[in-house]
């Protein structure tokens, strides 16, 4: 993969060549290198099975340049970008691109300087200055072998957990016929190695950054028993990774035979960590956004320092916490990362933004009743902290135009419960582990989503777990608003948290939460 210097120096020079265009009023380069190591996770008992396969990678490299021009029509802005190529002829096309796809944007006011709120002392170089906290050279320096290895650590400690099972060893009879039961994993090793440099008319000095992310996911199944049980795990040091996302896979599928059905009702709920996430990331999250507001697509809007959710509710998205897996220095517009309060005790408190939105609510007549206040009286609110530019599947990506997006967010109660004690404020429930396909329906405004339940799920009985709740027989039917105003407790621990094919971190608890909607799936269904 290219070095730093190598995007460092390419930077520098695409923005001098940029800069010297007669038709180009501002400018900013960013470079980006990155790589996505993958290995699948692929056991069957009963069926011949490599065990580990597909052990890849895929690479990607290039430059993208937005600008401004100076047009017989006034000035227009564009974009463009050209992959595989830092060469001043690289950078050339990129801008030709830019140039070529240039329109009118009355919205538009500037490229991004630092001219909003930032942390105190802040600088632009700050970078370079600080080592970031999720970065590991020995996960950056990682080949195919180290990549195999990782994955078969995680088969041999689900093998591990399967062999051990006593309950499984009373299933089959005998160690021989345990493989006739259908035991299954699934999953996969992911890795990111992450680059970039960016520079730009206002914010001139070269910064660069390096990230590293490993992730886990894994699924096992009992297939004789109908059972499945989930593992993951997501880190930034590879010395860290230990593979007991499968093992917990495997014992969550052990832990799951002979689930029972419920009747559709409502019931009082426990939300797992993946459970929380999920909702949050595909539901919540979006209408916390600056853009959204600004469209007027939020379930939130005109409501910024007012109540919108229980008092114990915390929510927090913080891109420069130290030790986290998915904190940065800088964002891809070349501004310090910081701590955004989206809801603090149930009052919302902030929203995601970059530089783009920023500028437009503050330009924006309407600004005040889309956001609630005035929106020079909440700066420090919708700072834009949260310019990155996503690739598929993790890490930055050169060819594509920075918009908001969460870094590592935090969700805290006020009041830390155990899961005893969740448990005991659920009374009788079920807790529910991982759910998929989770998405929001009646429109974005509504807050209303479904989503199935497909393991690691359980009933309550008398504040204790009771039964495990039958994989892939229940849909949840219900309004994110309604769960975020109907909190029975939050528990004090939180776990890393990421949905598949993102590298966005969400540190999720449990929550308890009253009369959740869940709808039982046909039986005839369980056959096809």
């Amino acid at each position: 993969m290219l070095s730093l210097a190598d995007l460092r120096r390419a930077v520098k020079n695409a923005l001098a060549f940029a800069s010297s265009q007669s038709d180009v009023a501002e400018v900013e380069v960013f470079a980006s290198a990155g790589a996505n190591l993958t290995v699948r996770l692929n056991y069957t008992s009963h069926i011949p099975s490599n065990g580990v396969e597909e052990p890849k990678s895929t690479e990607g490299y290039g430059l993208g340049i937005r600008a401004t021009f100076r047009t017989p029509d006034g000035i227009k802005t564009g974009f463009g970008s050209e992959p595989t190529d830092l060469s001043l002829e690289g950078a050339a096309r990129a801008l030709d691109k830019a140039r070529s796809g240039a329109v009118s944007d009355a919205e538009f006011v500037s490229l991004p300087k630092l001219d909003s709120p930032q942390r105190p002392h802040a600088k632009p170089d700050a970078a370079e200055k600080t080592a970031p906290s999720n970065y590991d050279p020995a996960l950056m320096r990682i080949g195919g072998k180290g990549l195999v290895d990782a994955g078969w650590r995680m088969m041999d400690r689900a093998l591990g957990a399967f062999q051990s099972s006593e309950d499984l060893m009373g299933l089959a009879g005998s160690a021989e016929k345990m493989a006739d039961l259908g035991l299954i994993l699934g999953g996969d090793v992911v890795m990111l190695q992450d680059r970039m440099a960016i520079a730009s008319t206002h914010l001139p000095r070269v910064q660069t950054e390096q990230n590293t992310l490993v992730m886990s996911f894994a699924t096992a199944m009992i297939e004789s028993q109908s059972s499945k049980g989930s593992g993951w795990s997501v880190g930034s040091k590879l010395a860290d990774f230990t593979g007991e996302a499968a093992a917990e896979a495997a014992r969550n599928a052990i832990e799951s035979m002979d689930g029972q059905r419920i009747p559709s009702g409502s019931y009082n709920v426990v939300l797992g960590p993946q459970a929380v996430a999920e909702i949050l990331e595909w539901v919540l999250m979006p209408g916390l956004s600056l853009d959204s507001f600004y469209a007027g697509a939020s379930p939130f809007m005109g409501k910024l320092g007012q109540s919108v959710a229980s008092e114990d509710f915390n929510l927090y998205d913080d891109g420069a916490a130290p030790g986290l897996p998915s904190s940065k220095a800088i964002t891809d517009e070349g501004l310090p990362t910081g701590r955004t309060e989206l809801i603090r005790e149930g009052k919302l408190s902030g929203l995601l933004a970059d530089y783009y939105n920023y500028q437009r609510i503050l330009n924006d007549p309407a600004g005040p009743e889309k956001l609630g206040v005035a929106p020079k009286d909440a700066l420090e609110s919708i700072a834009p902290r949260n310019g990155f530019r996503p690739g598929n599947g993790g890490g930055r990506d050169f060819g594509v135009m920075p918009s908001a997006r969460s870094s590592n967010l935090v969700i805290e109660g006020s009041r830390g419960h155990s899961q005893e004690e969740l448990l005991r404020l659920v009374g009788n429930g079920v807790y529910i582990g991982r759910i998929w396909y989770t998405y929001p329906v009646n429109g974005t405004t509504s807050g209303d989503f479904s989503g199935t339940i497909i393991a690691d799920s359980y009933l309550i009985k008398d504040g204790r777990f009771s039964a495990p709740l039958k994989p892939n027989t229940v849909r949840m039917n219900d309004n994110v608003l309604r769960l975020i105003n109907n909190i029975l407790g939050i528990a004090a621990q939180r776990r890393a948290t990421v949905r598949w094919s993102s590298d966005q971190v969400t540190w999720a608890p449990e929550i308890a939460v009253a009369g959740f909607g869940l709808e039982e799936i046909s039986e005839y269904m369980e056959g096809v």
